[in-house]
């Protein structure tokens, strides 16, 4: 099953209040999407650590509804 975009970007965007969320959907079908996740509480936190807390925000989605995700992240300039 699939995850709607709006759902992937919904989610994020909870868990990141204020985050600049950009979701780009790489195949059209639903599972491959990139991410674009610019938040101030990532700031002091390594990249490994700012992706760990971006894939914790999805509950363990990752490899069922959703097969890829290509993720950024960054703080604010």
């Amino acid at each position: 099953m699939a995850m709607h975009e709006a759902d992937l970007q919904a989610m994020i965007a909870a868990a990141f209040p204020g985050a600049t969320v950009t979701i780009t959907d790489l195949a059209g079908d639903g599972d491959h999407y990139a991410a674009h996740v610019v938040s101030e509480s990532f700031r002091g936190m390594t990249r490994v650590a700012q992706h760990k807390a971006v894939y914790a925000a999805l509950g363990g989605r990752m490899g069922g509804e959703l097969h890829a995700l290509q993720l950024t992240t960054g703080v604010p300039s």
